[in-house]
């Protein structure tokens, strides 16, 4: 089992040299990339490389640069060491209410699957909550991604899924074969964390975390990557975080 860290929870905790340090510290092996660690690509696996820590996958947004420029991500992908891409998101002004718009989101991102399989990486998604808005016909985007682009991974970021109001291991007994990783994050407790966006530390907030990770075990997902969107102690939420996730 891989414990990883989705380095964007220590965006505004830098510089990387000391984050990195301090994960090593608290027993993290993995990391998980987005593009603040991309600039210099050589210089961050230097970086994970003095603190014994590998960058398994990383997380690539806009979805334009996979289609722009292909060659460069597929170069900082392999510098860094990954093995999987995930597309995170779409910007706010791309999130659709139509259907059709969905399903060319989800043909696009199957062709640039192909691409990257070819150059002998993984290449997913990476859900949030907005992909579970229901179309007027009952069902989602979510359905539709996986559906209309059936060779792409999913990233499954359940506490996302939850504040879609969905049931997460309906879905993850639903798209078993798809999910090949998973966020690993927490709920705050109704009105509680107000300054964090409503996150806890993982096992410290509302999220039966030890049910879901039986049944992410279940259906063979290995990389678990813990995250908080916005927390105000990056110290605090990386060593409890861990330290629950080792009684799951």
């Amino acid at each position: 089992m891989q414990i990883s860290f989705q380095l964007y929870s220590a965006r505004d905790f830098t510089p990387w040299e000391d984050v990195l340090r301090r994960l090593a510290e608290l027993g993290y092996t993995q990391v998980e990339g987005f593009r603040g660690n991309f600039e210099d690509a050589e210089g961050f696996r230097q970086l994970l490389d003095a603190n014994g820590l590998t960058m398994p996958s990383g997380h690539f947004f806009p979805m334009e640069q996979f289609e722009d420029d292909i060659d460069a991500v597929i170069k900082t992908a392999k510098t860094l060491g990954m093995t999987k891409l995930y597309c995170p998101a779409l910007p706010p002004e791309q999130r659709s209410a139509s259907k059709e718009d969905w399903k060319n989101v989800a043909e696009r991102l199957e062709t640039i699957g192909a691409k990257i399989r070819a150059a002998g990486l993984g290449f997913g998604w990476h859900n949030h909550d907005f992909e579970f808005v229901a179309f007027e016909d009952g069902s989602f985007p979510m359905e539709v991604i996986l559906e209309s682009a059936p060779s792409i991974e999913w990233e499954i970021d359940v506490a996302w899924v939850v504040r879609g109001g969905q049931d997460p291991l309906a879905w993850i007994e639903g798209y078993a074969d798809r999910i090949t990783a998973a966020h690993v994050k927490d709920i705050a407790p109704e009105g509680e964390c107000a300054d964090e966006d409503g996150w806890a530390d993982v096992g410290h907030g509302t999220m039966d975390w030890k049910t879901i990770m039986a049944a992410l075990r279940k259906i063979g997902v290995d990389l678990f990557v813990m995250e908080h969107d916005k927390p105000n102690d990056f110290d605090r939420f990386a060593s409890r975080s861990i330290e629950e996730f080792r009684k799951f």
